[in-house]
């Protein structure tokens, strides 16, 4: 198989739209708070439209923004570890073993604990839930970018996505089950089970297939250039999902907004503690700064849309888990963008022995 071009992740550029994000995301909230308000019943029965408990008309949603993403992986740029060994090591234990019980320490911490009197009871193990799902996977696309703006190894970013991409199909649905169990947390298993085939296994296959028919056509010329077409495709999924997420959820979001910013406290600073012990341990072991650069993006990023659509599979899309996740979505941009910039800067630091 033909590896994938790296443009993605060497470009070094971002388009307006990625880097607005962020102003679309609160465009889509009060936009979905309003519809919900003067349509409740069409919302209403959007939400009834489910399978094992899984709403279709986000399920079809979600497929659109994850396969045009996955695309872009090429699983046999495997074969390329043993060149990046140190810093596929690192990112692994942050993805794997750090971030998400670093996550359900922080929820239990801030949202149990410290935030408990401002938020509403009956939600607590909810929002709890949804930071865990948040910081369960690492992200598998937006990674190219960040990557490419702290102009970090193409071939290692495309490697270190498809190790994540591959070890997710087998530990995304254990480690969630784990920590929601350790946090008292009911789990549904055959609604996560629903979830990891339907928006994990499928999309993985469905993409390889469709890359491989890309290939045969035309080579890395002809997928790339599909691609930039139908790549706009996935963020608009995203905020057509964001708006019915917050048509359901606008009555208790009017009723809380301290919620939000609330949530935002302990995703910011796994985001932070992440991308920086990453960074740190790249230094330590003698790692060039341009792979420990996206080593420390990919440790701290999240795969949001993976983290939104089993949210609501599990618990619902008027559910405290499902809210949890899209405060990750909303902060995802600037806090990365961030990241970048701290490893940008202190390239002279890292490089110095």
């Amino acid at each position: 198989m033909q590896h994938a071009s790296p443009a993605p992740a060497a470009a070094g550029t971002i388009g307006r739209f990625e880097r607005n994000l962020t102003w679309w995301v609160l465009a889509c909230i009060v936009t979905g708070i309003a519809l919900g308000q003067l349509a409740p019943a069409l919302f209403r029965q959007l939400g009834a439209l489910k399978v094992a408990e899984v709403n279709l008309p986000v399920a079809l949603l979600i497929w659109l923004m994850i396969i045009p993403m996955l695309v872009k992986v090429d699983f046999s740029a495997m074969a390329e570890v043993v060149q990046h060994a140190r810093g596929i090591a690192v990112t692994l234990a942050i993805n794997w073993l750090v971030k998400p019980f670093s996550m359900a320490l922080l929820g239990w911490l801030f949202v149990r604990q410290l935030f408990a009197p401002w938020l509403p009871a009956a939600q607590i193990d909810s929002y709890i839930a949804g930071l865990i799902l948040l910081a369960a996977a690492p992200c598998t696309a937006m990674v190219f970018v960040w990557s490419g703006l702290c102009r970090g190894d193409a071939r290692f970013t495309l490697s270190q996505v498809a190790i994540n991409d591959l070890i997710m199909l087998f530990a995304f649905a254990p480690i969630v089950g784990l920590l929601l169990g350790l946090s008292s947390i009911h789990v549904p298993w055959a609604t996560l089970a629903v979830s990891v085939g339907l928006f994990i296994v499928l999309p993985v296959l469905l993409s390889q297939v469709l890359r491989r028919v890309l290939l045969a056509r035309g080579g890395e010329a002809h997928l790339a250039a599909t691609m930039a077409r139908i790549g706009p495709l996935s963020l608009c999924a995203l905020l057509l999902t964001l708006v019915l997420l917050f048509a359901f959820q606008g009555p208790q979001i009017m009723a809380q907004p301290l919620v939000i910013a609330l949530l935002a406290v302990p995703i910011l600073i796994q985001v932070y503690f992440n991308a920086m012990l990453a960074y740190w341990l790249n230094k330590k072991l003698g790692v060039a700064h341009c792979v420990a650069g996206p080593s420390a993006l990919i440790g701290a990023s999240n795969f949001f849309e993976l983290a939104v659509a089993t949210a609501i599979a599990l618990f619902g899309f008027e559910s405290g888990a499902a809210l949890a996740t899209v405060v990750g979505v909303l902060i995802e941009v600037p806090a990365m963008l961030s990241v970048v910039a701290i490893v940008n800067r202190s390239r002279h630091w890292y490089e110095q022995r």
